[in-house]
């Protein structure tokens, strides 16, 4: 049985609903449409994908190309068995929300080990970041809906992408005001004993 697809083969096999083409024009249009805000793009990776996606009758060779003296460019094509697996798997990711487990989680976490100085100074750092980059995402979006004129339906990923980062924005300067008012306080390292668990998972970790 193949694995499930990964994030990088739904684009590979998304780009392959358009017409066959070869790794490196994949690579050009995902460029072109900001997917890395969504996968992650590496040369090395995007070829490896497509050789799985082969293996796995996913998708199929169809022609090679030669332009002068550059090295052959080999022509991929989505199967009926690829088209399948991407509406399965795109019926999953689309229904069922994944467990992701972001960075950001992890340092707000360890906020008060950091202390006042130092965690105040990173997350002021990190909303000149956020600032910019929803500068940016703004740009992109105008692009999007007067330049390009693309209907909303093929940019609503990165619709969601930009409402992501605008709401951790507004959440970190919210965070970065009551830590500096003292609404929340630092505790100086005097962690109590948590216990994040419901009574439902301990009786289904009994049960399994």
């Amino acid at each position: 049985m193949a694995a499930k697809l990964t994030p990088l083969a739904m684009a590979v096999l998304e780009l392959l609903h358009e017409r066959p083409m070869h790794p490196y024009e994949m690579a050009q249009l995902m460029k072109e449409r900001y997917v890395s805000t969504r996968v992650k793009v590496k040369a090395g990776s995007l070829y490896h994908t497509v050789d799985r996606l082969q293996q796995n009758g996913f998708v199929e060779i169809v022609e090679t190309q030669r332009d002068g003296k550059r090295p052959e460019r080999t022509v991929y094509a989505m199967t009926d068995a690829g088209r399948d697996e991407f509406v399965d798997r795109a019926q999953d990711m689309l229904s069922t929300p994944a467990e992701e487990y972001p960075e950001y989680l992890s340092a707000l976490a360890v906020i008060d080990e950091l202390g006042p100085e130092m965690s105040l100074t990173q997350l002021k750092h990190r909303v000149l970041r956020l600032q910019a980059s929803a500068a940016s995402d703004q740009v992109v979006l105008e692009s999007l809906v007067e330049d390009h004129k693309l209907p909303e339906i093929y940019w609503l990923d990165w619709s969601y992408a930009t409402a992501r980062r605008a709401f951790e924005l507004e959440w970190t300067q919210k965070l970065v005001e009551d830590l500096e008012s003292g609404r929340i306080d630092f505790q100086g390292h005097c962690k109590p004993h948590l216990n994040l668990v419901t009574k439902d998972d301990t009786d289904e970790r009994k049960t399994s």
